[in-house]
């Protein structure tokens, strides 16, 4: 039961998700000026600097941005004054994104630290403000205990990465593999995996028409993601080896079957016409799935994962290839959805309102799904051969990114012409 009485401004969300696509754009122009050079080593510079462009500028905007959203909407969250905090929560996401970046790219540790403090605090305040409301809220749906648990794996996934820029810029003494592929679990898996199908629980049959995920696995799945991440964190303390191989197997096909689930239910969707939400999830599903068969190969077969651009090729597959796609595909839905849903609000009855199309138009969204497709795919060969395609991946990739910043642009302007129209009919009534 979704409670629409109770969204936050539209200004609210909005400001995330405009501003996500910037950082992607980022990213690609950084692959364009460094070329070759960024892919040589999953520690490069420019590969730390452009990942976390991606993670933290483009999917953490949007997450939280949708947190803000779908809080109130799905669970009845009262955020008191949801603009102050979007606007803090954004603030502080921009800033620290921006340090994080130039301190990975320019080798600076005062620029890491700074940033680990930055990012550090304003997530902390997030998780305390929607933390303390949440918590007042039962657990009636898959998607509530969702909630609840992807909050859980945000703290876990920022107190690892604060503490690796710090451990970086000060030069402790820690076992950077072992924390990294931890901090990784943490954010893909315990975070983003999990808000991911708690979202999806919601999204998928709401505007793919599609039938409801099954209810037993829907409640199982954010709790067992949890406890294997605390099984892995443990192990990783007491440095058993094959116990983190293990965790690392029922990680990988936990995320498979839910991707399997997904895609057997959008087979059963009630719509005919692939649109470009379907295409974008058809990509992600495709990506996400292919790329956990690789991790799951190599955790089997170690040497698979010493070859050369190994990790840069998943490493694209799961970003750009699986959770952008997701992402991009709930934003071209949600941004139109929301922009109606709020001149609905404010018009006066019986005075027409523009459908979803009109504010986002599908064949702009359709154009945009074929550069991000082109720049995936240029991207996967560039981890591969480097020297030839990194630069045109990167163009192509900022591209696509600067294509989807002006569609969700547009999407904003026009809601802001209908509703100025909308107002002044009602003052002319």
């Amino acid at each position: 039961m979704l409670s629409f009485e109770n969204a936050p401004p539209f200004a609210a969300p909005l400001r995330f998700f405009i501003t996500a696509p910037l950082f992607a754009l980022a990213a690609g122009l950084l692959l364009l000026a460094d070329g070759p050079d960024l892919l040589v080593s999953r520690w490069a510079p420019g590969l730390l600097a452009a990942t976390h462009l991606i993670t933290i500028g483009f999917m953490l905007m949007v997450m939280l941005g949708a947190l803000i959203q779908i809080m109130p909407v799905v669970a009845g969250v009262d955020l008191h004054n949801p603009l102050r905090v979007a606007r803090w929560t954004h603030a502080g996401l921009t800033f620290g994104a921006l340090l994080l970046a130039g301190g990975f790219l320019l080798g600076q540790p005062p620029l890491l630290s700074a940033a680990a403090l930055i990012l550090g605090l304003t997530i902390a305040g997030f998780l305390i403000i929607i933390g303390r409301e949440l918590a007042k809220v039962p657990s009636t749906s898959p998607t509530i205990r969702g909630l609840k648990l992807a909050l859980l794996g945000l703290a876990g996934a920022v107190g690892l990465g604060a503490s690796l820029a710090l451990a970086i810029a000060h030069g402790w003494a820690v076992p950077l593999v072992t924390l990294t592929d931890l901090h990784i679990g943490w954010a893909l898996g315990a975070w983003a995996g999990v808000l991911l199908a708690a979202m999806a629980y919601v999204v998928v049959p709401m505007f793919q028409l599609t039938p409801g995920y099954p209810a037993r696995p829907g409640w199982l799945f954010p709790g067992i993601m949890l406890g294997l991440m605390l099984a892995w964190t443990l192990a990783a303390i007491l440095d058993a080896v094959l116990v983190i191989r293990i965790v690392q197997c029922l990680v990988v096909l936990l995320g498979m079957a839910f991707m399997i689930q997904t895609l057997r239910l959008q087979m059963k969707r009630r719509r005919a016409r692939a649109d470009a939400t379907y295409r974008y999830w058809q990509l992600g599903l495709a990506s996400t799935i292919f790329a956990l068969l690789l991790l799951l190969t190599a955790t089997l077969w170690p040497p698979l994962g010493e070859l050369a651009g190994w990790s840069t090729f998943v490493g694209i597959l799961l970003l750009v290839g699986g959770f952008m796609p997701f992402i991009v595909g709930m934003l071209y839905k949600i941004v139109p959805f929301l922009a109606w849903l709020h001149l609905q609000n404010h018009a006066k009855p019986g005075l027409p309102v523009p459908n979803m199309n009109k504010i986002l138009p599908e064949v702009d969204m359709q154009r945009q799904l074929r550069i991000h497709a082109v720049a995936l795919a240029l991207l996967l060969a560039a981890a591969v051969q480097p020297d030839w395609l990194a630069r045109p991946a990167g163009a192509v990739l900022a591209l696509a990114s600067g294509w989807l910043f002006y569609n969700l642009l547009l999407a904003a302007l026009r809601y802001q012409k209908y509703l100025a129209e909308a107002e002044q009919q009602v003052a002319a009534a």
